[in-house]
């Protein structure tokens, strides 16, 4: 018997290649198995999209949406789903909902993030104490051409 990752696998496997109907089956065989795999939810309501079955597309989100209710992914794809089926004011409701998610998901104040990699830092500002040369080299094509002086193409 193969694990429920490995059920899943090969359910996502079916999915990326069209076959929405094998993968349906094995989403609903890995819910029978474990109700609250949330993967395997949110993967069922999203066959039934790419079927076009959008009623059971929705059904499906609401059961993701009820495993985990403030999940950006859940409100970015019910939004989807209703706008698919015609449902623009649930649809933008829903789509309010995922943004709410996502700023919910960072609330870390902001400012530089600490990193474990030297190599990956920001650049630190120079130093203030930068002695500047005296003399800097000619620089020809900055120079201005003669004056007066005669032109090939200019005079006949």
């Amino acid at each position: 018997m193969a694990t429920l990752q490995e059920q899943y696998d090969d359910a996502m496997f079916d999915f990326t290649t069209g076959e929405y109907d094998s993968a349906i089956a094995r989403f609903k065989a890995i819910l029978v198995e474990e109700p609250d795999h949330w993967d395997a939810q949110l993967a069922l309501g999203m066959a039934y999209y790419r079927k076009g079955d959008y009623a059971t597309a929705i059904a499906e989100g609401h059961k993701a949406e009820k495993l985990r209710p403030n999940e950006q992914l859940v409100h970015t794809n019910l939004s989807l789903f209703y706008m698919k089926a015609g449902d623009k004011k649930t649809a933008e409701h829903h789509g309010l909902q995922a943004r709410i998610a996502s700023w919910k998901g960072n609330m870390a104040a902001p400012g530089p993030a600490p990193t474990a990699d030297p190599d990956l830092q920001m650049a630190q500002p120079p130093p203030q104490n930068v002695k500047l040369p005296t003399k800097f080299p000619d620089m020809p094509w900055k120079k201005k051409p003669p004056v007066g002086g005669g032109t090939a193409s200019g005079s006949k």
